[in-house]
């Protein structure tokens, strides 16, 4: 019986363990896990069989074809990459209150995490915080995307990551239809441009004194459906090794966009995804039975083209040898040591048919490409032969928190967890231009002997003028970690389990970090409380002061501030007094640390989920204030649902509202009648479960004598129209139910009603300013009693009139807003404040 017939009968027996087993037991459904021991050897092991590449294009984090990626990557072993635009800032957040920059710091690391399970190379064309291919909120169109985003440089990143990965297969993820997102039809558009001209040498020539060379995708795939499509993919097979259909691969990476909700448990059965041949340079079928149907897919596959181009034999033979070596350790499959020796055979092949390649007469297109291919190989097998080696390196450094100047220790470290013979082990610690990396002992080992670890410590000085932590950037600090098994060498690079990050020595929050002045109560102080913590290595002392505008006054000026080790925080509660001709306007008070020489302005936010692990967001140590006339009535006080999307209540409180958060209990069993007003929070419904079977006690707060506020709710948030008193029903496709244009023009269409007159009177120059959106999800359908407050629309398009209903219910008022209150006031509106005020005193 050969091995691979010994395993597979190997895993019979312990599926059938397990399903015995499985009588006595509760089973729950969960996500597949395709990791660890010999699984993760499969997923080393499978992409040498295979020459192909292909591409998935994106707009957002999460926006990946991920059951068409796990088969492709997990199933086919073709290298699969993911190209996504931007970083998801403008979207919502279901795990937290991160939103804007933040967010995107979160949904690019799911990202990361999620293509790690599919096992799929992962670029972005947003290379930065605040670049110009930010995620901006909801678009209709992919020419406002794209004039936003600026063409110029969305085009010539995407033709770059074109060149440099050079795919067989390009699938952009959504259609340029009227129903889609305007980024997505943008991704479709400018990827649908560059099936040409990434193969021009005049389109963007300077990727050619670069070194890259113009790339020609052999075939572009589109979206598609059962009813029309060239080709459908088998994301239903199940996949013994892993234990799990492609889809349900897939999916697994899809929990990981825990922020977007994304994720669910699918069953196990036939399914596919479908898609339609665009474009092509290859001759295709009306039906094909793979997207690489006509390309070249194997070793052997490439040999014959070669042979067809050229008279020179050797390097087809070579690559037909590498065909062998493939199917040997796959053969091998799953006995490493035997994995393991014929991966570094197949190395050995891969360099003498690279240097075949260069010495052959071969064109140079075609030598560029046959080197990238083995290049490809190469990093592959590298990857191999760590798995089948059971060797792990891993660099680890004495802290993750650094500071200009600091000295420090990191440790290259390598482990012999098999029965491979490991010599000759290498480990050296990477660190940017300036620092210094002096080896505190031997960083070569003649031998490794199973079970046994190797460790270079390093000392390591941080540059003085070391650059602050970027989250999207590359890790500052690698490793290379070389060894020798069967004569031939294993070249690997590491990087750090956790962010190795440089923060400011004195990282400071300004609570509030955002509030209104309030004009009509000019000489009202400003609380300002400054904490600040300390990531100097060891005990430190600073003096703490905060910036003002000309004339503002601050007690105390100075606090001198004493810290006994790091990680300590202390704080200061300051009393900021604005000058008293303070006049309508944006306003800024920023906090800095002075030790020494060293000054700090910085705050560095810790982003930390189990799921991602811990980041940060560096961003200037700032408090925002926008200065106004509100009027807020006397003694009001509102109980706020929240759904855990916005912190609306916040500005509330900052404002002079006396706000209580309603928990459970309140919302069940609480004295309702106490509150002038309640607000739900975005979505509550849906996040609040308590709410639907307490929703008659709520209409009857209303009905009482309440005032009840409920922002905006998807469909799918189990909203139904009988929830509201009078039916509200919410238009569908969504996509055609929202105002994106935060510029449209807004007309009150009834100026005299009460929401628009009490306690602030409301102009039209309260709709200026606004980010992003006006609405979303608006109504399609009310009830006749309702009054409808504005109408407004993008431009060209039909006016919407049910965004802002209010109607009178009883001896109460219920009012129904899908304006997006909970973006505008947070970035302090003015005119989304005075109305908010408005909405919550009324009362009757």
């Amino acid at each position: 019986m050969s091995q691979a017939k010994r395993f597979t009968k190997l895993l019979s027996m312990i599926t059938c363990v397990t399903l015995v087993g499985s009588a006595l037991l509760t089973v729950t459904p969960k996500p597949a896990l395709a990791d660890r021991g010999i699984v993760d050897l499969w997923k080393s092991i499978k992409p040498l069989t295979t020459i192909a590449s292909a591409m998935n294009t994106g707009a957002h984090p999460d926006d990946e074809h991920s059951a068409t990626l796990a088969y492709l990557s997990l199933g086919k072993g073709i290298n699969t990459s993911s190209v996504i635009a931007n970083r998801g800032e403008g979207g919502q957040n279901e795990i937290g209150s991160e939103l804007g920059n933040a967010l995107g710091i979160i949904r690019t690391r799911e990202l990361q995490e999620a293509s790690k399970i599919t096992n799929i190379t992962l670029a972005n064309l947003s290379e930065q915080l605040n670049d110009p291919i930010f995620d901006f909120g909801f678009s209709k169109s992919p020419d406002e995307t794209l004039q936003k985003w600026g063409d110029a440089v969305a085009y010539e990143r995407l033709i770059r990551k074109i060149r440099e990965l050079r795919p067989d297969v390009v699938i952009p993820a959504f259609l340029n239809e009227d129903s889609t997102h305007g980024h997505h039809r943008a991704i479709n558009v400018i990827t649908v441009r560059a099936y040409k001209d990434a193969a021009d040498p005049n389109i963007f020539p300077e990727h050619l004194k670069k070194g890259l060379q113009p790339w020609q995708i052999k075939k572009l795939y589109l979206p598609a459906d059962k009813k029309e499509f060239n080709v459908s993919v088998p994301v239903g097979d199940y996949d013994q090794i892993y234990g799990a259909t492609y889809e349900q691969l897939g999916e697994e990476s899809r929990f990981m966009h825990k922020s977007q909700g994304m994720g669910r448990i699918v069953s196990e059965g036939p399914n596919f995804t479908y898609y339609k041949l665009d474009s092509s340079i290859v001759k295709g079928k009306d039906k094909e039975k793979d997207l690489f149907d006509g390309i070249a897919f194997t070793f052997e596959d490439l040999a014959k083209e070669i042979e067809a181009k050229s008279k020179d034999t050797q390097v087809a033979k070579g690559l037909r040898e590498l065909q062998k070596d493939a199917n040997d350790i796959i053969a091998s499959y799953p006995k490493f040591v035997d994995v393991a020796h014929d991966v570094q055979e197949m190395k050995l092949d891969v360099a003498s048919t690279l240097a075949d390649i260069q010495k052959s007469g071969l064109d140079e297109a075609t030598k560029t490409d046959l080197t990238y291919r083995l290049h490809v190989k190469e990093d592959q097998l590298n990857k191999a032969s760590a798995e089948a080696a059971s060797f792990v390196a891993k660099v680890k450094p004495e802290t993750g928190e650094l500071v200009p100047g600091q000295t420090t220790k990191m440790t290259v470290t390598a482990y012999n967890g098999g029965d491979v013979d490991i010599k000759n082990v290498n480990l050296k610690l990477n660190v940017p231009e300036g620092w210094t990396a002096k080896a505190t002992g031997p960083t070569t080992f003649k031998k490794l002997s199973k079970n046994e670890t190797a460790s270079a410590v390093y000392e390591v000085v941080v540059s003085a003028n070391a650059s602050g932590f970027k989250p999207y950037d590359k890790p500052v600090v690698t490793g290379n970690v070389s060894y020798e098994s069967y004569t031939v060498t294993t070249d690997l690079q590491v990087t750090p389990d956790v962010a190795v990050a440089v923060l400011p020595p004195f990282s400071m929050s300004l609570n509030p970090s955002a509030t209104v002045l309030n004009t009509l109560k000019p000489g009202d102080p400003i609380p300002v409380k400054v904490t600040v913590r300390n990531y100097n290595p060891g005990a430190a002392k600073a003096s703490l002061s905060l910036q003002l505008p000309d004339g503002w006054k601050a007690e105390p000026a100075v606090e001198n501030l004493s810290f006994a080790a790091k990680g300590e925080t202390k704080s200061v509660a300051f009393t900021v007094t604005p000058s008293s001709d303070v006049k309508n306007g944006s306003y800024s008070i920023k906090a800095v640390a002075q030790s020494g020489d060293v000054k700090s302005t910085e705050g560095a936010q810790v982003i930390s989920y189990p799921h991602i692990g811990k980041t940060y967001f560096v961003q200037p140590a700032e408090l925002k204030i926008e200065a106004f006339d509100l009027v807020v009535p006397d003694k009001i006080k509102v109980g706020y649902v929240s759904s855990g999307f916005d912190n609306i209540d916040q500005y509330l409180r900052q404002v002079g509202v006396n706000v209580v958060k309603l928990e459970e209990k309140d919302i069940q069993f609480g004295d309702l009648s106490q509150f002038d007003s309640i607000v739900l929070g975005i979505r509550a419904y849906a996040f609040r479960p308590e709410l639907i079977p307490s929703n008659q006690r709520l209409l009857d707060y209303v009905k009482n004598g309440g005032n009840l506020v409920v922002q905006y709710h998807k469909p799918e948030d189990k909203w139904t129209p009988d929830l509201a008193p009078y039916p509200i029903k919410i238009g569908a496709p969504l996509i055609k139910w929202r105002v994106t244009d935060e510029t449209s023009k807004v007309t009150m269409l009834a100026p005299d009603h009460k929401i628009f007159n009490y306690p602030n009177k409301i102009t039209d120059k309260d709709w200026d300013n606004w980010i992003q959106d006006r609405s979303a999800y608006n109504p399609s359908e009310w009830g006749k009693e309702y009054t409808e407050l504005i109408s407004n629309g993008d431009p060209g398009e039909a006016e919407f009139t049910g965004t802002y209903l209010t109607a009178p219910y009883g001896k109460g008022t219920y009012s129904y807003s899908s304006i997006v209150w909970y973006r505008e006031i947070p970035n302090l509106v003015p005119g989304s404040i005075r109305m908010f005020v408005n909405m919550i005193s009324q009362k009757q």
